[in-house]
C-alpha cells in the first residue's frame, strides 16, 4: 500500500499469494449498536458503561448531542468506554439546539425523542443529511401533536420542533426510504404514557428493525407485534446496563469480501453467527458465492471458493449496506450478478446505485442500473480513480478491487471518518501481513 493523505489513496494490488496465505482482522464497534445503545441509556434510569463503542464521526456526533440535551456522558476513548447517566425518560433541558452532522441515527432517533417529549428545541445537519430523507418521520411526530417550523425546505433539516409530550397513542409511519424512522418511534415509544401502537407501512431494513427490537429488550422493555407493525405497553422503563457493544460486521464485511476476492482463508475477531447486526447475512451471500463458513472461537472463520465463484441473483434487502461490496466481486465473477431489494439505497449518503454503475463504468464494467437493484457483467477492471462521493461505504467497498488490479485510486478517503476512521490503515495492515507471509 501507499501513503494515504487528504486527497486521495492509490490502492497497491497483492500479488504472488502463498496457498496458506490469510487474512486476520480487527474492526472497530457497530455504529449502529453503538448509537442505539447511547440512546436507551440516555433514556434509561441510572448510569450505564458502554464498552467496546466505536468513535467515528457519526458517534461523536450523538454523543455530543445528549451531552448538549444535558446528559452526564464520560468518555474514555483509548478504553472505547462511555458512561451515560440517564433521567427515566425526562430531557435534562426543555429547549436548546442541536447538530447531528451527517449521522441518520442521530438524526432520525434524536428528533423522534424530542418530538415526543415537551420542550422547543432548533435541529441542524450536514449539506449531506439536509438532503436525505426526513419527511415520513416528521409526518408521524406531526401526528402527534408535534410542532415543526422548517427554515428551508419542507421536511428536511434545518427545522424548529416543539414538543408537547405524546397526546395521540396510534401512529402510523412509512419506511421505504430508511427503517430508522421506525427504530426511532419504537425506541422513545416508552415515553408514552399510555399503551402505544405504531403502525407501518413499507418492508425495508427489516434486520435493523429487530436490532432494535432485541436491544430494547436487552435495556428491560418489550414490544408486542401486531397485524402491521408494534405495540409498546406503558409503565416500561428502560434500566440501565454494562453493555458490550458488538464488533462491526459491516466493516468486517470488507475483509471478509477481501479473503474471497482472493481466494484466501480469513477471520475477523469476534465476528459470530448470533450477532444482532443484519449484515452478517452478507457472510451467506459468500456461502453462495462457493465460499465455507465456519464459527470458532476467534470468530467466523471464511475459506474461499476453490474454483472461482458466481453468485447469480441476490437479494440483499436485509444487508443492502453491502450492496458496494458484492458490487466490487461482481466483475471478477464467472456470470453475471443481479442484485435486488436495494431501491431505497438511491437516498443514503449517496444515491449509491448511481454510483456503482457510474464507477463500474468508468472502469470498462457492463452494468445496468434496475428499478429496483444492479445487473453486473463479469469483465477485467480497468485503472481508475474511483469517485466516492462523500460516501464512506464507496471508498471501503471499491478500495477491495485495488487489492486485485492496478492503477486503483480513490478519492477522498477521509470519508471513512464516519464510520471507521482508520479502514486505510487496517486494510494496509492486513495486506502487509499477507505479503508477508506470502
Amino acid at each position: 500500500m501507499t501513503s494515504q493523505n487528504m486527497n486521495t489513496y492509490k490502492v497497491t494490488p497483492i500479488t504472488a499469494l502463498k496457498e496458506n496465505a490469510c487474512i486476520t482482522a480487527k474492526v472497530p464497534g457497530s455504529k449502529s449498536i453503538t448509537n442505539r445503545a447511547l440512546l436507551l441509556a440516555a433514556l434509561a434510569n441510572g448510569t450505564s458503561t458502554l464498552k467496546g463503542v466505536l468513535f467515528s464521526d457519526d458517534s461523536r456526533h450523538f454523543l455530543q448531542c445528549i451531552q448538549d440535551l444535558g446528559f452526564p456522558v464520560k468518555i474514555n476513548e483509548s478504553n472505547q468506554t462511555v458512561t451515560v447517566t440517564g433521567s427515566d425518560g425526562s430531557l435534562p433541558v426543555t429547549e436548546g439546539s442541536i447538530y447531528v452532522g451527517s449521522a441518520g441515527t442521530a438524526a432520525r432517533f434524536l428528533t423522534a425523542m424530542l418530538g415526543m417529549s415537551s420542550g422547543t428545541f432548533f435541529l441542524d445537519a450536514s449539506p449531506q443529511m439536509r438532503k436525505r430523507p426526513m419527511a415520513a418521520l416528521l409526518s408521524s411526530l406531526e401526528e402527534m401533536g408535534t410542532k415543526i417550523t422548517y427554515k428551508e425546505q419542507q421536511g428536511c433539516f434545518p427545522f424548529f420542533l416543539t414538543g408537547h409530550g405524546i397526546t395521540k397513542y396510534d401512529v402510523s409511519v412509512d419506511i421505504n426510504h430508511s427503517s430508522q424512522f421506525l427504530s426511532a418511534l419504537m425506541i422513545s415509544s416508552v415515553l408514552s404514557p399510555k399503551d402505544f401502537t405504531i403502525h407501518i407501512q413499507g418492508t425495508h431494513g427489516r434486520a435493523y428493525i429487530e436490532m432494535t427490537s432485541k436491544m430494547m429488550k436487552q435495556f428491560g422493555v418489550e414490544l408486542q407485534t401486531t397485524c402491521d407493525g408494534y405495540k409498546i405497553n406503558a409503565n416500561q422503563t428502560y434500566r440501565a446496563l454494562d453493555y458490550q457493544v458488538e464488533p462491526d460486521i459491516s466493516a468486517a464485511c470488507y475483509f471478509y469480501a477481501l479473503a474471497f476476492l482472493l481466494g484466501i482463508s480469513g477471520i475477523v475477531q469476534n465476528v459470530h453467527f448470533d450477532s444482532l447486526q443484519g449484515d452478517v447475512e452478507f457472510l451467506h451471500v459468500l456461502e453462495q458465492g462457493g465460499a465455507s463458513l465456519k464459527d470458532t472461537p476467534e470468530g467466523i472463520q471464511l475459506l474461499p471458493p476453490k474454483d472461482g465463484f458466481t453468485f447469480g441473483e441476490v437479494n440483499l434487502n436485509r444487508c443492502s449496506d453491502q450492496t458496494m461490496t458484492l458490487a466490487a466481486l461482481a466483475p471478477f465473477a464467472k456470470s453475471t450478478t443481479t442484485i435486488t431489494g436495494i431501491g431505497h439505497i438511491r437516498y443514503q449518503e449517496s444515491n449509491r446505485i448511481q454510483a456503482i454503475v457510474t464507477e463500474l463504468s468508468r472502469m470498462g464494467i457492463s452494468c445496468q442500473e434496475l428499478p429496483d437493484g444492479i445487473r453486473i457483467h463479469p469483465g477485467t477492471p480497468l485503472g481508475c480513480h474511483i469517485q466516492t462521493y462523500e460516501d464512506h461505504r464507496m471508498a471501503m467497498a471499491f478500495s477491495l478491487i485495488g487489492c486485485r488490479i492496478p492503477d486503483i485510486t480513490i478519492d477522498n478517503p477521509l470519508c471513512c471518518r464516519k464510520t471507521f476512521e482508520n479502514y486505510f490503515d487496517v486494510l494496509e495492515q492486513v495486506c502487509r501481513d499477507i505479503q508477508n507471509h506470502s
